[in-house]
């Protein structure tokens, strides 16, 4: 890790935060506290928001690396990965691939299942969709969920059959790929991963109908248990699915996996967020402080992973 004393090496530094997607209200709070953080190391640290400036200012601005606090769309999904490749500009996180792929809940899954990380059952829906079918084939209550956004938004929860075209309705605005998964019923988890290290696990509870946008950013009764609780057995073996789970979609530098443990102990992985949030409800901060690692810390050894490539 970078001391106070080397910081200068990462030369003038971009923090990309804002952008368009549907999170940007989150996304700038994370590229604030980000940004603070490395003033605070004494980090050459500007901000730069691609909703409000162009990909020609962002050439023109010569950053030497760029820690990205793009959550969603255009930020998250290899886009904006995309482009700072073509600039040869170092950034932090997973690649295009990776970032597009970890994106896309439907094709995760696909791959976690083909590579041994268990997951939920699930289907693909549409305007055809026989609602009654898919219900009993997946069981009620269930999930309803756009592909391809994150933070919980356009997401539901289907707990009578009346309600199911409803709940694809509400995510079709916000994604033309729509799935419904198996609800599972038990203790909702997070696994950090920090430049291939998986933090202590975080044990999430909500009053909520379930963990959503709410529960994630506003409310103050969610409960954060970390320690978690489980069994360090058990903790151990989530946290190496979780590196594995990480690796199969090719991520990198950090990233933090959902899971769900139902009644019987039994794990399955949700999603992988490659760009996970910064904010002071966010969990990968709580998750290394856990483990002894204080938030300019966390921020400059995420940084200092830049890559290209």
């Amino acid at each position: 890790m970078k001391t106070n004393n080397s910081v200068a090496s990462f030369g003038k530094v971009g923090v990309l935060f804002g952008g368009s997607s549907s999170e940007r209200e989150v996304s700038l709070k994370s590229g604030r506290m980000v940004f603070d953080a490395l003033l605070r190391s004494g980090v050459d640290v500007h901000q730069f928001d691609p909703a409000e400036q162009t990909v020609a200012e962002l050439a023109q601005a010569e950053f030497e690396r760029v820690f990205i606090c793009l959550h969603g769309r255009y930020g998250e999904d290899g886009c904006i990965q995309g482009v700072l490749e073509l600039l040869n500009i170092p950034y932090t996180g997973s690649g295009v691939c990776a970032s597009a792929l970890a994106m896309d809940k439907w094709r995760t899954k696909i791959l976690w299942r083909a590579e041994g990380i268990p997951v939920a059952e699930h289907v693909m829906l549409d305007e055809d969709t026989d609602w009654e079918k898919r219900a009993t084939q997946l069981g009620l209550p269930l999930m309803v969920k756009p592909i391809r956004e994150g933070s919980s938004i356009g997401m539901s929860k289907v707990e009578r059959l009346e309600d199911f075209e409803m709940a694809w309705r509400k995510a079709y605005e916000r994604d033309k790929q729509v799935m419904a998964e198996r609800f599972i019923s038990g203790m909702e988890l997070t696994v950090a991963i920090v430049n291939h290290r998986a933090l202590p696990l975080i044990r999430l509870e909500t009053s909520r109908n379930f963990y959503d946008y709410e529960a994630k950013y506003l409310a103050d009764s969610t409960r954060y248990i970390c320690p978690c609780g489980l069994d360090a057995r058990l903790e151990k073996e989530i946290q190496v699915l979780a590196l594995k789970a990480f690796d199969v979609l090719g991520c990198q530098g950090w990233g933090r996996a959902d899971v769900m443990l139902d009644e019987a102990g039994n794990p399955y992985f949700l999603e992988m967020n490659t760009i996970p949030g910064m904010t002071d409800h966010s969990l990968v901060p709580m998750a290394a402080r856990q483990a002894g690692i204080g938030f300019d810390r966390l921020v400059l050894e995420i940084l200092e992973k830049a890559h290209v490539g």
